[in-house]
């Protein structure tokens, strides 16, 4: 596992220029898709980097991973056939800093991204981007009607620490709740392709 380190002052500031690479490879069980990096997840090049966001977590909560994985471990998660991605590239200090065109611009990425690495399930975490990206104003947490990219879409709840609506035992459940229905469509998916002639 790489050293893990904080970013100076002067990192972080030069952090809006940095991208943080997908996590991806084809057919994973769920693409988790988050909104925007962070300063500090730019700097360090780690997706949910900043040390206080629940998403590492709930991903242990939730049966995803065996224990609690650092950022610096995110590599791991493609040998469970998970993966994450964001909606829009560039980092910003705060997530409300973008605009909807850019969330809009960044969705239509994202579909494309869907549809060439085919997930069984892309999870957007953070239901107001998904809402404004699918136009779908009352979406709910959970899985959704329609699917993205050709995938299921389901939605999370944002971890960021600064989301007090959701506390550690329900974003356990919510991430757990995921786990288990993707699991389930994944192998009914690959059972499919399997008989299917050809």
């Amino acid at each position: 596992m790489p050293t893990p380190w904080k970013p100076t002052k002067a990192q972080l500031l030069a952090a809006h220029t940095k991208r943080v690479p997908d996590l991806v490879a084809k057919d994973l069980i769920v693409l988790f898709a988050g909104i925007n990096p962070g300063l500090y997840t730019a700097a360090i090049g780690r997706h949910f980097g900043r040390p206080g966001n629940r998403f590492w977590p709930a991903l242990e909560a939730g049966g995803f991973t065996p224990r609690l994985f650092s950022p610096f471990e995110s590599d791991r998660l493609l040998d469970l056939n998970y993966g994450i991605t964001n909606v829009v590239d560039r980092p910003t200090a705060r997530a409300d800093e973008l605009t909807n065109e850019e969330l809009r611009a960044g969705g239509k990425r994202l579909a494309a991204k869907v549809k060439r690495w085919r997930p069984t399930v892309v999870a957007f975490v953070g239901i107001g981007p998904y809402r404004i990206i699918s136009g779908v104003k009352d979406a709910r947490v959970g899985l959704q009607k329609d699917l993205f990219g050709g995938s299921y879409a389901w939605v999370l709840p944002n971890p960021s620490g600064l989301n007090a609506h959701y506390q550690p035992a329900a974003l356990a459940e919510l991430f757990g709740e995921l786990r288990r229905w993707a699991t389930r469509q994944h192998r009914r998916d690959e059972k499919k392709r399997s008989n299917s002639p050809g």
